[in-house]
């Protein structure tokens, strides 16, 4: 070992001196032997790593996705959270095939229906070792005759996006169905209610201007196309408090400038960007949606707690998603002044933008848990109540979807 560490030594002494050439000469020899077992190891992990990689699947796992596959295709019902899901799991139209497969980042020993996903991936996803073994139940069952697959995101736009892109990567899926609950930000709807948005946006992606600059000066790297203007800015000086005897004020927040998405569309040119800033819902599937109108949903959660009026299903023209919890009486009314926006939430719009760019045919029922309406500071309360009646209405559409299939395919496909 000490020979070698001469040698090497000696070596980078011949060569002209750069930064790192002379970082060995200031270690001691027992920190560079330390530092070559480190690089040792490393070496060893990335390609114990890149053996698995070139064989993403264990042959069972694969055996079994294949299987899975061959009673396809399969809609796939993308659902926030436990609470969300446990309803419909729960529920008499939804039968359970008792078959799951789950995808983690590692083999595990008591189940062989663990997908592997290579640990080099996965930190580059997620940036650190928590998230890899954080992982996805997928699970099969049928409503109304209709082959489903359930799978949880978790929390925002970022496991959302994930946790769809892997249902449409490993699985034979015909469409996708998204539902929970959401912010309201109509005052003509309630709690209960459950929405379904013709357009879903992005409102989380900003350009953030300077201090000093106004409407008309360009954004930082507007002219290269990056970002624009044309959708519209939130002026934080409009929502200064408490300023006395000042006609003229100003917030050094100034302005922020929302943003389309870039998207990268499966049938489009590799690298060759698109942008879109409201994403339309399947135009087949929102016509059958609004034959849900005058479902008959839950007022009560029990024989003394209920809601002053009987929720409603209603097709609208827009919601909203960002990774933010928007508990914000003024922003609120911002958005929905700005966008008429109706449903706000923190996954629907990554959903329908992932669906989006790989042309499958995508819808999202989100129920009213709170916001304007004089109900809405009993939001936690009625919370479960919310999440039921979201279940019911797409129960509802997917037993339309599996009687009507003649209609889908009378429709021209979606561009």
């Amino acid at each position: 070992m000490i020979n070698t560490l001469k040698s090497t030594r000696l070596l980078t002494s011949s060569v002209s001196p750069s930064p790192s050439s002379l970082l060995p000469l200031s270690l001691s020899l027992r920190e560079m032997a330390v530092l070559k077992v480190m690089c040792l190891f490393l070496y060893a992990l990335m390609m114990h790593d890149a053996q698995k990689a070139n064989g993403a699947f264990s042959a069972e796992t694969q055996k079994m996705m294949d299987e899975a596959n061959k009673n396809g295709p399969y809609v796939g019902l993308v659902i926030p959270n436990l609470f969300e899901m446990n309803p419909l799991l729960q529920s008499p139209s939804f039968t359970s095939s008792n078959f799951t497969i789950d995808f983690a980042g590692i083999i595990s020993k008591k189940s062989q229906s663990y997908i592997v996903f290579p640990l080099s991936l996965c930190l580059l996803v997620f940036s650190s070792s928590h998230g890899c073994f954080q992982g996805r139940r997928f699970r099969f069952g049928t409503i109304a005759e209709k082959e489903v697959i359930l799978v949880m995101t978790g929390l925002g736009m970022i496991n959302a996006g994930i946790t769809t892109q892997l249902l449409l990567s490993l699985f034979n899926i015909e469409g996708v169905v998204h539902y929970g609950t959401a912010g309201n930000l109509n005052p003509s709807l309630r709690i209960g209610d459950v929405t379904i948005p013709q357009y879903w946006s992005h409102t989380g992606l900003w350009n953030w201007q300077r201090y000093g600059q106004g409407p008309d000066d360009e954004l930082a790297l507007e002219e290269d196309g990056d970002y624009t203007r044309e959708i519209g800015y939130l002026k934080f000086a409009n929502y200064t408090a408490n300023v006395t005897n000042c006609i003229n004020y100003d917030n050094l927040l100034n302005n922020a400038w929302y943003q389309p998405e870039e998207i990268f569309p499966i049938d489009g040119t590799p690298e060759e960007r698109e942008h879109i800033f409201w994403v339309p819902v399947d135009t087949r599937y929102f016509e059958i949606s609004k034959r849900l109108e005058g479902l008959e949903l839950e007022r009560c959660l029990n024989e003394t707690t209920c809601l002053s009026k009987t929720p409603k299903v209603a097709t609208v023209l827009r919601g909203t998603s960002a990774s933010i919890f928007v508990a914000n009486i003024a922003y609120r009314s911002f958005i929905y002044g700005k966008f008429n926006v109706t449903a706000l939430d923190m996954e629907s719009a990554s959903v329908a933008l992932i669906c989006h760019q790989q042309r499958v045919p995508f819808i999202a029922f989100r129920a009213l848990s709170g916001g304007v309406s004089a109900e809405s500071s009993d939001a936690a309360k009625f919370i479960s109540l919310a999440a039921k009646n979201s279940v019911t209405v797409v129960v509802e559409f997917i037993k339309q979807l599996s009687a009507n299939q003649a209609l889908i395919k009378s429709f021209p496909p979606e561009e």
